[in-house]
Order: C-alpha cells, then structure tokens, then sequence
C-alpha cells in the first residue's frame, strides 16, 4: 500500500464491513486520513492483521463495529452478503446511531440500493451507493473512482470521509444512480478488454512484433486504459493479478439483469459474458479479465528477416 497525500478533514468515526481485495486497503487509507476506524471481516484473522497494520480497532459483528460511527463503509460480495451484514440483529441497521451514513461500495444491483435507502431512511438513516473503479491498485494508491446515488444530505456528510481513499467521488443523482453508472463503466470495459483481446492476437497471427506495435497505437484513436496498463502483460500471457474473471461475470450479470428489466439490448456484452464464462470452466475464474486473451491460440512468433 502506497503512501499518499491525504486532503485535511475533520477526523470522523467510521466503519468498515468487508476487508477483502479492495476493502483492505481502503479501510487503510481511512485510518491514515486521521479518521477512527472500526473494522469487521468474515474472517477475523484478516481483520486482526489489519489492526496490527494500521491500528484501529475490529469488532465482532457488523452491528458492533457500525455503533456510533459517522459513516459505516461496506464492500463486500454481492446482494446477498450486503443483506447478510445490514439486516438482522448482528447487521449494521441494529446499531447504526440517527442521521449516520450508510456508504454501499459493493458493486450490487439498483434495486438493492433503492431497497435499503427506503430502509435507511425508516430507521432515520442516510444511505450512498458507491460501487468504485479503478481495481486493487487503485484501492492500494487511493486513487479510486467513486459513482454514487443517493440524497445530497447523504453524499455531503459521507463525501469528505470517502475522499481517504478515492481521486474522484461523484453524485450522479438519487438513489441507485452509482450502481448504474457502475454497469455503464463494465459494459464499457467488456468491449474494449475483447477488442484488445482480438487485435493483439491477430497482430500475432501476421507475425508483428506487438511488443513495437503498442506503444505506436496508444498514442492514437485506439489507446485506452486497457491497453496501456494490460497490453503488455496479454502479450506475456499473465493473469496473476487485477480484477478477477468472477468478479466481472457478477458484475456483468447484474448489468444483464438491469438491461432485460429497463429493455435496453447488450448483444456485445452478453456475448464477452459467454466468453468470460469459457475462462472460468478452462479454471481461470481468479484470473485478471485481460485473460480474454487465453482463448485465442498463441502461435509461435514469425522470425522476419531484417530489411537494408
């Protein structure tokens, strides 16, 4: 985890639900923003590790690490396991003091955002979904992209707080808003980890040197963020790292779900899903996304004589 330069805020008392790939990480960048921080993992040898890091203090349940925090942080798996630390008498709402924010980083459904703000705000609560991007480094380096939905009251007082760990957190509008502009950003990326996938294979297959050929079309109309931080390791053929291949299916499912329910059509994205899915049966499920490249045959590189 790298060192960053934290804006200056008014400490606040957090929690934070979830200490997996990215919550680790953003729970440390709270705490080294000066703010007090209670954490809670499923596995509390991971929460024990993290007080050891960076102090702080870990709590048994979701509901007693959220008592009398500000801002109750959560990035777990899914809908059911963000159900699973909210609801009931062990969840977050059990303790959660009036007029503190519930902040959802989790990548989940609308309709699980639209679901518990209604909550939240029966019990006198404020809920933010805030599904994030910018992968694990980004949670290492702080420099997250935050999308979020909710009420202004909710995004202002939890806003500063997020800051720690985020370069950019937006308010995109009411409840569920974050989660949708969540599903924009994995369609997007969908397309254009397959198009990569697809043009440096068939670079391959014509027997250039894609290794010369990349730096010259990032400069152009083709460049993105794919291609200058995951061009060189698909050539490489390494996968040991990012954001896994699960991960994407969840979150494009969800997309998928989204786009039958608003009757929107996603040809493309229901196709790169099917192709994901051949990532995870060939055992490649924790693998970074930019594996799309593994089912194209690699053949062996064409030797060209040098010209005079």
């Amino acid at each position: 985890m790298k060192d960053r330069n934290y804006e200056s805020v008014t400490p606040r008392r957090a929690a934070f639900v979830g200490l997996g790939v990215m919550g680790y990480p953003m729970a440390g960048h709270l705490r080294r923003a000066g703010h007090i921080v209670t954490v809670y993992n499923r596995t509390a040898s991971k929460a024990r590790r993290w007080v050891q890091e960076f102090g702080g203090e870990m709590a048994a349940t979701p509901a007693e690490a959220a008592a009398g925090a500000d801002v109750v942080f959560l990035c777990v798996g899914n809908d059911d396991d963000v159900r699973s630390v909210v609801y009931g008498d062990d969840g977050v709402f059990a303790s959660m003091k009036q007029g503190a924010v519930l902040w959802d980083d989790t990548t989940d459904s609308a309709l699980l955002a639209r679901e518990l703000s209604a909550e939240a705000a029966k019990r006198g609560l404020l809920f933010v979904d805030a599904p994030v991007s910018g992968g694990e480094s980004g949670a290492q380096q702080g420099t997250l992209t935050v999308m979020c939905g909710g009420s202004d009251e909710a995004f202002e007082k939890g806003e500063p707080v997020a800051r720690a760990f985020a370069c950019a957190v937006t308010h995109l509008g009411g409840a569920g808003s974050g989660q949708l502009a969540k599903m924009v950003n994995q369609i997007c990326i969908a397309g254009v980890v397959q198009g990569l996938a697809e043009a440096l294979a068939f670079g391959e297959n014509a027997g250039l040197d894609m290794e010369k050929v990349l730096p010259v079309i990032e400069r152009g109309a083709a460049g993105s963020w794919q291609m200058s931080a995951r061009g060189k390791t698909m050539l490489e053929r390494r996968f040991d790292f990012g954001f896994a291949v699960d991960w994407m299916r969840k979150d494009l499912g969800i997309a998928l779900q989204e786009a039958r329910r608003n009757g929107s059509t996603l040809p493309l994205t229901a196709l790169v899903d099917q192709f994901y899915g051949d990532i995870q049966k060939a055992g490649g499920g924790r693998l970074d996304t930019s594996s799309l490249i593994a089912r194209f045959p690699q053949k062996p590189p064409v030797r060209r004589g040098s010209e005079s």
